[in-house]
């Protein structure tokens, strides 16, 4: 697919230009930052949670679910399922409870909270520093996609990717999380759209319908979910991208880090109110995102049964098998528009994540860094626009973290993110965990798995577990050689505590 027919272009533009409209209709009635932060903590709680869905539903999902469910099968919907069997119920009762109970706008306000200062500023450095890479590992995902799709040169690259980013960036900076929401709700809908429409044009083309696509599915094996060798300890259940246990290690170490101790997840959980609507809002998230995952899974068991079936016309011979779906949609539909939605929906799969990160980077500078101080709203948007150009910056800078995206990703989410999530942990369920044995354990985990990374061959999808584990364990022990943390520290901190007035002024101190 070289060019856009006209149509196509038509409904590129009108996305975009609905992406603006409720960008700016979002700026209406903000007037601190709390408004443009948190959005008044008055959201309605399914946008929130459809936004949450989106967030977390990138361009590298956009193309690659398709082509797991094309080329493999169905053994990463284990992984996403595990979602609201795994983590929502740990959400549910550990992490919304407490941010909602402390009502942080940051949540690394817990850890000034339970360890002090300079704990919070750690915490916050290395959130920073997760989000820049995950944004920049997005926004280099899609333009690198468009690329291939549409046969950019070098200078078009260049120009899609910073316009992208320039983009998303405007947009955020103009509404605040409130456009970041009701942007992520059409983000959702376009790609709930783009995914129903293929797969209706797919099946189609299918001789005997949803009939034949079960049949011929199921025949070569497209619909197996389980994969597990007989011998539990084989090496290869643990390498294979495709067995139980690399699900699980996904879920646990990559996708619960992000879903729990990350700010862009933590703004959704408090900015539509209370407990209740916090818990809402994870459930309606993890339901979304199951129910879409299916879909475009088994839109990918669809595109290889209508190449594949008899008298097909045979898998096509493609750069990169990420290139599946859009070679279908150029195939089967040109010059209707549908290549345009398609663009629309690999637009909203990235966008939806670079706004909620940028957002979440500015949050967190203005609660833990600059103490919560009441700035302008001019010049909250002025540092939204300025980090904008960072994650534009990290996008050009992403190739040398690794290899394929998808190792970039792995690498900066157990890097940061796992480290943080055991700190956590660490003041949620020891009394006896300090902020010296919290930054030994922390040290520990960087220093195990600078080993692991340089010094083996693991996949990195174990990178969260080489961190998790030895962060938690030193700090806990490293936590006996210095004195315990005061009572105050404890209050409202711990799994079971609760809230007093010593907490929530303490949150609000400069």
């Amino acid at each position: 697919m070289n060019s856009l027919s006209m149509v196509d272009w038509i409904v590129c533009a009108a996305y975009l230009a609905v992406v603006f409209g409720l960008a700016f209709w979002s700026m209406r009635g903000q007037r601190n930052s709390e408004d443009y932060f948190v959005g008044g903590r008055r959201m309605n709680w399914a946008a929130v949670g459809v936004s949450m869905f989106a967030t977390s539903f990138s361009s590298i999902s956009f193309l690659g679910l398709p082509q797991r469910g094309a080329y493999q099968d169905f053994s990463f919907f284990l992984t996403i399922l595990l979602i609201p069997l795994a983590i929502t119920p740990l959400l549910w009762f550990l992490f919304v409870p407490l941010y909602v109970r402390l009502r942080v706008s940051s949540g690394y306000a817990y850890l000034r909270l339970r360890f002090g200062p300079v704990v919070q500023r750690v915490g916050s450095l290395l959130y920073c520093g997760y989000a820049l890479g995950w944004m920049g590992a997005m926004l280099y995902a899609i333009a690198l996609t468009l690329k291939g799709i549409m046969d950019l040169s070098p200078t078009q690259y260049l120009a899609t990717l910073i316009g992208l980013g320039v983009f998303a960036t405007v947009y955020t900076a103009a509404g605040g999380l409130r456009a970041v929401i009701w942007t992520d709700v059409l983000q959702a809908l376009t790609l709930g759209v783009v995914v129903v429409v293929v797969l209706l044009l797919a099946v189609a083309g299918i001789a005997g319908g949803w009939r034949g696509l079960w049949e011929t599915g199921n025949a070569h094996g497209r619909f197996a979910m389980f994969h597990l060798n007989s011998d539990w300890l084989a090496a290869e259940n643990f390498t294979s991208p495709s067995s139980v246990y690399t699900a699980v290690a996904f879920s646990l170490f990559m996708y619960l880090p992000g879903y729990a101790v990350a700010q862009n997840m933590i703004q959704r959980y408090v900015c539509s109110g209370g407990l209740r609507q916090g818990r809402r809002v994870v459930v309606l998230s993890a339901l979304v995102n199951a129910g879409l995952g299916f879909l475009f899974l088994l839109l990918g068991v669809a595109l290889f049964v209508y190449y594949a079936q008899a008298g097909g016309p045979g898998m096509p011979a493609l750069e990169s098998e990420d290139q599946i779906l859009p070679h279908f949609i150029s195939a089967r539909a040109p010059g209707v528009g549908l290549v345009g939605l398609m663009l629309a929906g690999l637009f909203a799969a990235a966008m939806s994540t670079i706004d909620s990160g940028i957002n979440g980077v500015a949050s967190v500078i203005v609660y833990d860094w600059l103490g919560g101080r009441e700035l302008p709203l001019r010049a909250s948007r002025a540092l939204t626009a300025a980090l904008g150009l960072l994650v534009i910056a990290a996008a050009l800078a992403a190739p040398g973290l690794g290899n394929n995206v998808i190792d970039i990703i792995n690498t900066i989410a157990g890097t940061l993110l796992g480290g943080l999530m055991a700190v956590f942990l660490l003041g949620i369920f020891s009394r006896r965990a300090n902020a010296p044995g919290a930054l030994i354990g922390l040290a520990a985990g960087a220093a195990c798995l600078l080993f692991v990374a340089t010094s083996t061959d693991f996949p990195a999808w174990w990178y969260g577990a080489y961190t998790i584990v030895p962060t938690w364990g030193v700090g806990l022990l490293a936590s006996y050689l210095f004195a315990p943390p005061p009572d105050r520290a404890l209050a409202g901190t711990l799994l079971a505590g609760a809230t007093t007035e010593a907490t929530l002024s303490g949150i609000k101190e400069p």
